[in-house]
């Protein structure tokens, strides 16, 4: 008997980037029945990792073409897969489940796609993400840096930005489904950045618009002084920054969970108290999102290296300068590109991830 279609598709995304855990309940299993249909599933496990054209599909699954194209449009616009138009061509891939299909549900999730996801969070997904390199990496609000430290353009986001001809803003995923759940902390929702190929697919499938750098600028400047931590995706090259809060971001919450969150992030930062400079005017605990930050009897705080991920919010809004900076004696890179960090993720997970690899089904 052929296996049900919907556990090999769990199969298919627990071997991409953070994989696709089971949970005891099965609710990562409702949540494919809510986002595939059958025929959805099955072209899935056709697809591969790298965009090919629906000619090269339809031969491969011996249908016909406008048949093909017109099932993977489809899927495109519903976030099930990754669409890039090259000049004449359109080419479609698989995608993880995280950064992919959740982040692409931002135009249509609702209560009980919110309600399903916390769930899943709690039940495993969470767990996991904190095992293995984040597909989010947390880096220095730029006011937090020191002018003249020497820093790499991918510790930067507003270098990122800078380096980038097309920018697109959509909604958080993360703080729109913890909306949706009635727990929002009630931080600005539009402030997901993303750029190149992932922007042009945002804008097309209708989740973002186009945006200037003076404006993706702004949007940094607002997150910072509402207490959000800019992370990009784990690369030096990437796709996408989101700015996240310990509240809602999924992959936050899960390194709060961990003991140990310092260990995993590709962070090469981690904040420090001065004693003397401290009032103990307690703004900094607010601000961490990690709970990384303790006052003691005497009012002068101290922050928890083992917790800290380097993001610098509390020392922009230290209003006796006591908090700063320091460079970690080790520094981590990240991989260039971001299909090298999804192949490293898989890897860190025992999955031999191979890019161009596909299930055949009937």
């Amino acid at each position: 008997m052929e296996q049900d279609i919907y556990l090999q598709l769990r199969e298919q995304l627990d071997q991409y980037g953070v994989g696709y855990p089971t949970t005891k309940s099965g609710v990562e299993i409702k949540i494919l029945k809510k986002l595939f249909s059958e025929e959805e599933a099955r072209m899935f496990l056709n697809l591969s990792l790298m965009g090919e054209p629906p000619d090269s599909i339809a031969k491969r699954l011996n249908k016909d073409v406008q048949e093909v194209a017109s099932l993977l449009d489809h899927m495109a616009n519903k976030g099930l897969l990754f669409r890039l138009r090259k000049k004449d061509k359109v080419l479609y891939a698989a995608i993880p489940f995280v950064i992919g299909i959740y982040e692409f549900q931002v135009g249509s999730m609702d209560k009980e796609l919110a309600e399903l996801m916390e769930q899943y969070l709690d039940e495993g997904f969470a767990e996991q993400m904190a095992k293995q390199t984040p597909p989010l990496r947390p880096i220095a609000v730029k006011r937090s840096v020191p002018v003249a430290w020497n820093v790499a353009p991918y510790e930067d986001a507003i270098e990122m930005i800078k380096s980038q001809k097309e920018i697109a803003v959509a909604n958080c995923i993360c703080r729109l489904e913890r909306k949706l759940v009635g727990e929002w902390c009630g931080k600005p929702l539009e402030v997901c950045l993303s750029f190149g190929p992932e922007a042009r697919y945002y804008v097309d499938s209708g989740m973002a618009r186009w945006i200037t750098q003076e404006e993706a600028f702004n949007i940094m400047d607002e997150c910072e002084k509402a207490g959000l931590v800019p992370q990009p995706t784990s690369c030096q090259n990437p796709v996408a920054i989101c700015n996240c809060c310990g509240d809602c971001c999924g992959v936050l919450r899960s390194l709060k969970k961990h003991p140990r969150p310092a260990e995993i992030v590709l962070s090469n930062y981690f904040a420090e108290v001065d004693p003397e400079a401290c009032t103990g005017c307690e703004t900094c605990l607010e601000r961490c999102q990690m709970d990384a930050i303790t006052i003691d009897m005497e009012g002068v705080a101290s922050v928890n290296r083992d917790r800290c991920i380097g993001c610098g919010l509390c020392v922009t809004t230290c209003p006796g300068e006591a908090i700063t900076l320091k460079p970690k004696p080790k520094r981590r890179e990240p991989p260039i590109k971001y299909k090298d960090a999804v192949v490293k993720m898989a890897k860190e997970r025992g999955k031999d991830l191979i890019p161009i690899s596909f299930k055949k089904t009937s």
